[in-house]
């Protein structure tokens, strides 16, 4: 928070001392474990949950327009979009690749995790153009098994 969001002193320390040193346990009927210390996450329900999220992922942000690339972000889900002329398509299809790549990176660093099985890539072009999309598959990272739809 004080690297990406500039927040720093008190107000740092009451963020801090609204996450560290917080337990918890699991019940299963009348069976109840050990309390454990929180590593990381937020509690849930939390009022704060929602601004510490944003707070969180304000990096994922910069990390996408560092590809030249937009990103829509709606509660955990991220959209990385991305406009070419038809002749730079093949280019596009490189700079979303490697975007890809790094955001994965990026979330396994902060733990968090892509799901390639919600990922999908879509290519919007008129049908006359549709043969200038590239063919070639992408190359994501992790996402080896995402969904690449071609749409007209």
């Amino acid at each position: 928070m004080e690297i990406s969001c500039g927040l720093g002193g008190n107000l740092l320390g009451w963020f801090q001392s609204y996450l560290y040193g917080r337990k918890q346990s699991v019940k299963c009927n009348n069976a109840r474990s050990l309390p454990t210390q929180v590593l990381s996450g937020v509690p849930q329900g939390s009022v704060l949950g929602l601004v510490l999220f944003l707070l969180y992922t304000a990096d994922l942000l910069r990390l996408v327009e560092q590809f030249h690339l937009h990103s829509h972000l709606y509660a955990d889900d991220t959209q990385i979009y991305g406009l070419c002329a038809p002749s730079a398509a093949s280019e596009l299809q490189d700079r979303v690749s490697a975007c890809v790549a790094e955001v994965s990176l990026w979330m396994r660093s902060n733990e968090l995790q892509l799901n390639p099985a919600k990922t999908e890539i879509l290519w919007f072009t008129s049908s006359r153009r549709q043969i200038q999309i590239p063919q070639a598959p992408f190359l994501r990272g992790d996402c080896y098994h995402c969904s690449v739809l071609r749409c007209s």
